[in-house]
């Protein structure tokens, strides 16, 4: 299940900051429609952290609901364990097809810490989950060996990798010194845009997609390409959209780019990322609608 294209939508807010659930919901019903091969609503860039829990537990009924059968994965990330678990039953509840967990923390995990939060949460699940290394955000780094203990966890089915070495060669070296680590069972999903082609052609199984939630036409024609052998037309697409990644890279990351692009499209009303979170300014703005249509992103 966790292979090919999984995109990572939005959560609009409304400007009272309550959740725009159309808008949420419209949402996942495009990338139902887009052929994206699994939904994650309340990544990153879903803003789980400033959802509180009944709310997480509203937007994950409605994205199973509005799914039509196309896995859904939420993340059931938070500070405290106890919190993670009441989570994850949630979650569980509603029908998701998989959970996704970065260790979330606000005094700095140790490695002991982390592998304990994947025991204990694993210990009562009854879903896959995907493990969510994300250090530009929980600001721990994951190890090869914290990997492959975590991998040998019941219920671990992926492993998201936070990006591959641009060298194509460094790159599949890379994911093949882990798929000796790992059990053949545990997926790798690559992360961060600008390495999703390099990361599937050096032979990682999914895109965890920031794009692909918003603008899932490209992000779509990558995976297939690279999932077809192809990896010159997934390389190449992705070459086309480095404007795009470039702004990622000039912002600070990604969440505030792609809330602009989604505003700028009519997908959510403006601002749509939740306080204190700002959007771009006005010529930040500018110049992403200028890289939007000019990579003919606007269908």
């Amino acid at each position: 299940m966790l292979t090919g294209l999984s995109a990572f939508p939005l959560t609009p807010f409304a400007a009272d900051g309550t959740v725009d659930e159309k808008a949420f919901t419209a949402l996942v019903d495009r990338l139902v429609a887009a052929g994206a091969d699994s939904i994650a609503p309340l990544g990153s860039t879903g803003s789980y952290a400033y959802l509180r829990p009944e709310e997480r537990a509203r937007l994950t009924r409605l994205a199973v609901a509005h799914a039509a059968g196309v896995p859904v994965m939420v993340s059931i990330g938070a500070t405290r364990t106890r919190d993670v678990l009441a989570l994850a039953e949630d979650a569980q509840k509603a029908g998701v097809s998989a959970v996704l967990l970065a260790p979330v923390s606000y005094q700095a995990l140790t490695a002991d810490d982390v592998f304990g939060l994947y025991e204990d949460v694993t210990r009562e699940l009854s879903v896959p989950l995907a493990v969510y290394d994300n250090p530009g955000t929980t600001h721990f780094t994951f190890t090869d060996q914290l990997y492959q203990a975590v991998a040998a966890l019941p219920n671990v089915a992926s492993i998201k990798i936070p990006g591959v070495p641009a060298d194509p060669a460094a790159a599949r070296a890379h994911v093949a010194r882990l798929r000796d680590l790992l059990p053949a069972h545990v997926t790798l999903g690559v992360s961060g845009d600008a390495y999703g082609a390099g990361g599937l052609v050096a032979g990682c199984d999914a895109w965890y997609s920031v794009v692909g939630g918003t603008l899932p036409q490209p992000a779509l024609t990558i995976t297939r390409a690279a999932q077809a052998g192809d990896s010159a037309t997934a390389t190449a697409e992705s070459a086309r959209l480095q404007p795009l990644w470039n702004l990622f890279a000039e912002h600070g990351g990604s969440l505030r780019v792609v809330a602009a692009v989604a505003e700028y499209l009519g997908l959510v009303t403006a601002p749509a990322l939740p306080r204190p979170i700002r959007g771009l300014s006005a010529a930040a703005r500018a110049e992403v609608v200028e890289v939007i249509e000019r990579l003919g992103l606007t269908g």
